[in-house]
């Protein structure tokens, strides 16, 4: 087969064709132009350049990668990324045929996108983008120079695309989620009498990045204080301590809390984590392929209602993998802001969902369980599930 200057043969396409071609149909999509990270990166296969994953800026401009999809016509698509993403392809070439890594900044990026969608006929087509990840002087510049096109907010169907796990996305997600259990557990046994809470996060990046996951953050409270900012405040005797962190494995996130006690639990300790788990208790059990999310939402609510906790408790959950929230939505702007679309909708296998009870105790301090799992016919599989009582601090 010839394959033109710039183009290769379409193979080995990395995600589900069929379905992302029906939920561009459903969306009234023609063309996709994917600009953000996650999304860049599941169209392509889990490829991500290494130069840009902490900033994006460079010289007057940013970095924005292009995946170019049409509907139904897997040899028109192209990909759009910076100079330097030659060499990768050189490496381990990209599926997509055409190839343009010439770019410094936006309006590069912009332009050669214009280029191929009028090069494949589609410019005066439907065309997706992602409104909140496209700079506003490179959707401009889209905007002029396709007048005949018709642009669509493909958000939506971007995020239904990645709510279905493949196998290999769930094993990256379990492993994610391995990787931060571990070091949460590791860095209570670390930590000691004394040990600020700024420690506790420097070391918990160390036992991540060790381990070979990508720290993002660590959420740390200690004693009673619901504060969970880094700082000098240090670890006390007979103080709880709550270690909420996230990171990533080759981009999925695990994100989950664990306990940990300097010293022995007493009764009203034991008490309080047991309320906590009666609620994540009562959600795992409505989590299954066909159950509504909202009939999951709602059963959780319920029995924390009954809680002698529940003035000072609240139960939220919300999907996950690429990225820390995404479909499925279960909860309306609760704590963040949208839309609960998927409540009145059933879970489906492979959906990957993190679950957590957050008690703001006002003598005992911060007491949470955060836990995720992967929706399946009969029921879920916990990944991470353990260290979920109170960990003993200073044992390492």
């Amino acid at each position: 087969m010839n394959i033109a200057p710039g183009k290769s043969a379409v193979s080995n396409i990395p995600f589900e064709q069929a379905r992302v071609d029906r939920l561009m149909e459903e969306a009234g999509i023609d063309v996709l132009l994917a600009t953000s990270k996650h999304n860049t990166q599941y169209l392509l296969g889990g490829y991500k350049f290494i130069f840009f994953a902490a900033m994006d800026a460079i010289g007057h401009s940013r970095y924005l990668p292009i995946v170019v999809y049409e509907k139904g016509g897997p040899d028109h698509a192209a990909y759009i990324g910076n100079r330097m993403e030659g060499g990768e392809h050189q490496n381990h070439p990209f599926w997509t045929p055409t190839l343009h890594a010439a770019c410094w900044g936006t309006l590069d990026a912009a332009n050669l996108a214009v280029e191929h969608v009028r090069k494949i006929g589609k410019g005066d087509a439907r065309i997706g983008i992602e409104p909140g990840f496209l700079p506003s002087d490179a959707y401009a510049l889209i905007r002029k120079a396709l007048p005949d096109a018709k642009l669509i907010d493909a958000t939506d169907m971007l995020e239904r695309m990645r709510a279905i796990k493949t196998d290999a996305e769930l094993e990256k997600l379990r492993t994610a989620s391995e990787l931060i259990t571990d070091s949460m557990l590791a860095t209570i046994a670390w930590a000691r009498e004394g040990t600020t809470k700024a420690e506790m996060i420097e070391q918990i990046r160390r036992e991540e990045t060790n381990r070979g996951a990508h720290f993002e953050y660590c959420l740390l409270t200690l004693g009673s204080s619901h504060n969970r900012a880094t700082s000098p405040q240090a670890w006390k005797k007979g103080e709880v301590l709550s270690i909420d962190s996230g990171g990533n494995y080759h981009g999925y996130i695990g994100d989950l809390c664990r306990m940990g006690i300097l010293g022995e639990p007493d009764a009203e300790l034991e008490d309080l984590l047991a309320e906590v788990e009666t609620v994540q208790q009562a959600a795992f059990s409505k989590v299954k392929a066909g159950t509504l999310g909202g009939d999951m939402i709602s059963h959780a609510e319920s029995v924390l209602k009954t809680s002698k906790v529940a003035p000072y408790t609240d139960f939220f959950a919300h999907g996950m993998g690429l990225i820390t929230h995404e479909a499925p939505f279960l909860m309306t702007n609760h704590p963040v802001t949208y839309e609960g679309t998927y409540a009145a909708k059933p879970l489906e296998k492979n959906m990957v969902l993190s679950v957590e009870t957050t008690m703001l105790h006002p003598t005992r301090g911060f007491i949470k369980l955060e836990d995720t799992l992967a929706v399946t016919e009969s029921g879920y599989v916990m990944f991470g599930d353990r260290g979920r009582g109170w960990n003993r601090g200073g044992t390492a």
